[in-house]
């Protein structure tokens, strides 16, 4: 996996439960437009080009990635707590500016990740690492028709959806869009959302999965997507995965499910013994490592976040 593929904007290995995770959304997050308004124009042009090839696009909200704050509030791995900052976009404008090929033009000059991307609609997208019963990893090879990363090899995933929430605007009903409730029900669609990806797009019932944990964030450094991933154990086995993948909801978003071993070989590769240490039921990393070549750059950054997660659980 090449390093220059994507960024860990935040790493959680040892995974955060919802109780854990909290949501500030409020328009202070929300994109800036771009001063150079023939720029600013290319959004429209561009989102126009993709309609004509496309009617069946759908300019849905999403929520924007703002950043975030960190706290340990005692010391323990409990009292570890992430706010995520959420503004609101949506996917015209990810496509006008994100997805345009002149998306660099967007960046502004700075070491500052939030501030080189305040003209980005940069929508906070979502990624499973699914674990199996017999310790398998589910990947999906995405169909050729749709509209981002068309043919590579993805983790199952998506968007958490405003819309589920009622947050389609920043006025939520009678309520304040940066109050405590609203927050509280945008942190739960976090979790609620990738549960609800994971089972429309690979057919497992959702009895079969365990609560996510959240273990952070990637953002590709191609056009400086940003992603959630979150760590889900099924109670399934791989083999029954790809049969119910055959009857999934949303099958025609991918050609081919994969699941990879996460058992260490008994072979004599120096390289496996090196990495599998102490931990009997370690990745096998050469044939992780073949497969995360394969995945655009914020899925590599979703495989690295899971590689930090299993060095964790060596130290416990």
């Amino acid at each position: 996996m090449e390093k220059t593929n994507c960024k860990l904007v935040l790493s959680c290995p040892s995974g955060l439960s919802p109780s854990q995770v909290s949501v500030v959304f409020d328009p202070s997050y929300d994109r800036i437009a771009h001063p150079d308004i023939e720029l600013e124009n290319s959004i429209s042009e561009i989102w126009d080009q993709r309609v004509q090839k496309n009617a069946s696009l759908y300019n849905g909200k999403k929520f924007r990635y703002g950043g975030y704050t960190l706290c340990n509030r005692g010391g323990s791995q409990q009292d570890f707590h992430v706010c995520l900052h959420l503004g609101l976009t949506d996917y015209r404008t990810f496509v006008g500016t994100n997805l345009n090929p002149l998306w660099e033009k967007f960046l502004v000059p700075s070491e500052d990740d939030l501030m080189q991307c305040q003209h980005t609609s940069s929508p906070l997208g979502n990624g499973a690492i699914l674990e199996t019963s017999d310790k398998k990893i589910v990947v999906l090879q995405r169909s050729y028709n749709v509209g981002e990363f068309p043919g590579h090899v993805v983790f199952p995933g998506g968007h958490p959806e405003p819309e589920e929430v009622g947050a389609a605007s920043h006025q939520m009903g009678e309520r304040l869009t940066n109050s405590e409730h609203n927050n509280t029900k945008i942190s739960q669609e976090m979790f609620d959302s990738i549960i609800r990806e994971v089972v429309e797009e690979i057919g497992v019932p959702v009895t079969s999965l365990c609560n996510p944990l959240f273990i952070g964030i990637s953002r590709r450094v191609l056009n400086v997507r940003p992603a959630a991933f979150f760590f889900i154990k099924c109670n399934i086995e791989s083999k029954e995965i790809q049969r119910l993948y055959a009857g999934a909801q949303d099958g025609f978003e991918s050609t081919q499910l994969y699941t990879v071993s996460l058992r260490a070989n008994s072979g004599d590769d120096s390289t496996v013994k090196k990495l599998v240490g102490a931990l009997d039921a370690a990745a096998q990393w050469i044939e992780l490592e073949n497969m995360a070549s394969k995945m655009p750059g914020c899925h590599q950054g979703g495989f690295a976040l899971y590689k930090l997660m299993l060095e964790a659980m060596k130290n416990i």
